[in-house]
Protein backbone atom coordinates (compact mmCIF):
# COMPACT_ATOMS: atom_id res chain seq x y z
CA UNK A 1 0.00 0.00 0.00
CA UNK A 2 2.80 2.42 0.88
CA UNK A 3 4.47 1.65 -2.44
CA UNK A 4 1.30 2.57 -4.30
CA UNK A 5 1.02 5.87 -2.44
CA UNK A 6 4.67 6.60 -3.19
CA UNK A 7 4.10 5.84 -6.88
CA UNK A 8 1.07 8.13 -7.03
CA UNK A 9 2.96 11.00 -5.36
CA UNK A 10 5.91 10.46 -7.72
CA UNK A 11 3.69 10.60 -10.80
CA UNK A 12 1.95 13.76 -9.54
CA UNK A 13 5.27 15.49 -8.82
CA UNK A 14 6.74 14.53 -12.21
CA UNK A 15 3.59 15.73 -13.99
CA UNK A 16 3.82 18.95 -11.99
CA UNK A 17 7.45 19.50 -12.99
CA UNK A 18 6.48 18.87 -16.62
CA UNK A 19 3.66 21.44 -16.43
CA UNK A 20 5.75 24.07 -14.57
CA UNK A 21 8.50 23.82 -17.18
CA UNK A 22 5.95 24.18 -20.00
CA UNK A 23 4.46 27.24 -18.28
CA UNK A 24 7.96 28.71 -18.14
CA UNK A 25 8.39 28.26 -21.89
CA UNK A 26 10.58 25.15 -21.79
CA UNK A 27 9.98 21.62 -23.02
CA UNK A 28 8.07 19.50 -20.49
CA UNK A 29 10.46 16.55 -20.69
CA UNK A 30 13.26 18.79 -19.36
CA UNK A 31 11.53 18.75 -15.99
CA UNK A 32 11.75 15.01 -15.44
CA UNK A 33 15.42 14.32 -16.20
CA UNK A 34 17.51 14.37 -13.01
CA UNK A 35 20.30 16.96 -12.81
CA UNK A 36 19.35 18.39 -16.22
CA UNK A 37 16.12 19.66 -14.68
CA UNK A 38 18.19 21.55 -12.09
CA UNK A 39 20.21 23.13 -14.89
CA UNK A 40 17.06 24.19 -16.73
CA UNK A 41 15.50 25.43 -13.48
CA UNK A 42 18.52 27.71 -13.04
CA UNK A 43 17.88 29.06 -16.54
CA UNK A 44 14.18 29.58 -15.77
CA UNK A 45 14.88 31.61 -12.64
CA UNK A 46 17.86 33.46 -14.15
CA UNK A 47 20.45 32.23 -11.68
CA UNK A 48 24.11 31.52 -12.53
CA UNK A 49 24.77 28.09 -14.00
CA UNK A 50 27.69 27.52 -11.61
CA UNK A 51 25.07 27.13 -8.85
CA UNK A 52 24.63 23.63 -10.25
CA UNK A 53 27.95 22.71 -8.64
CA UNK A 54 26.70 24.05 -5.30
CA UNK A 55 23.80 21.60 -5.49
CA UNK A 56 26.27 18.77 -4.91
CA UNK A 57 27.88 20.32 -1.82
CA UNK A 58 26.30 19.40 1.52
CA UNK A 59 24.60 22.30 3.34
CA UNK A 60 25.22 24.61 0.38
CA UNK A 61 22.67 22.55 -1.55
CA UNK A 62 20.02 23.31 1.06
CA UNK A 63 20.68 27.04 0.75
CA UNK A 64 20.61 26.88 -3.05
CA UNK A 65 17.39 24.85 -3.03
CA UNK A 66 15.74 27.44 -0.80
CA UNK A 67 16.95 30.33 -2.98
CA UNK A 68 15.66 28.52 -6.07
CA UNK A 69 12.29 28.04 -4.40
CA UNK A 70 12.20 31.76 -3.63
CA UNK A 71 13.15 32.70 -7.20
CA UNK A 72 10.67 30.26 -8.75
CA UNK A 73 7.83 31.54 -6.60
CA UNK A 74 8.75 35.11 -7.56
CA UNK A 75 8.82 34.22 -11.28
CA UNK A 76 5.27 32.90 -10.98
CA UNK A 77 4.04 35.87 -8.94
CA UNK A 78 3.77 33.98 -5.67
CA UNK A 79 4.68 35.09 -2.15
CA UNK A 80 7.54 34.16 0.15
CA UNK A 81 5.15 31.90 2.05
CA UNK A 82 4.50 29.96 -1.15
CA UNK A 83 8.26 29.66 -1.67
CA UNK A 84 8.61 28.17 1.81
CA UNK A 85 5.89 25.69 0.84
CA UNK A 86 7.77 24.80 -2.36
CA UNK A 87 10.85 24.11 -0.27
CA UNK A 88 9.31 22.11 2.58
CA UNK A 89 6.27 20.51 0.88
CA UNK A 90 7.10 20.29 -2.84
CA UNK A 91 4.69 17.40 -3.40
CA UNK A 92 1.83 19.77 -2.47
CA UNK A 93 3.02 23.14 -3.75
CA UNK A 94 4.44 22.11 -7.15
CA UNK A 95 1.04 20.73 -8.23
CA UNK A 96 -0.58 23.96 -7.03
CA UNK A 97 1.92 25.94 -9.09
CA UNK A 98 1.57 23.65 -12.10
CA UNK A 99 -2.18 23.21 -12.28
CA UNK A 100 -3.25 26.52 -10.76
CA UNK A 101 -3.67 29.86 -12.50
CA UNK A 102 -0.09 31.08 -11.87
CA UNK A 103 1.60 32.54 -14.93
CA UNK A 104 5.34 32.76 -15.61
CA UNK A 105 6.61 36.34 -15.68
Amino acid sequence: MAGLIYLIVLVVVLASFWKVFVKAGRQGWEGIIPIYNCYVLLLIVNKPIWWLILMFIPIANIVVAFLLSMALAEKFGKTTGFAVGLFFLPFIFYPILAFGDAQYK
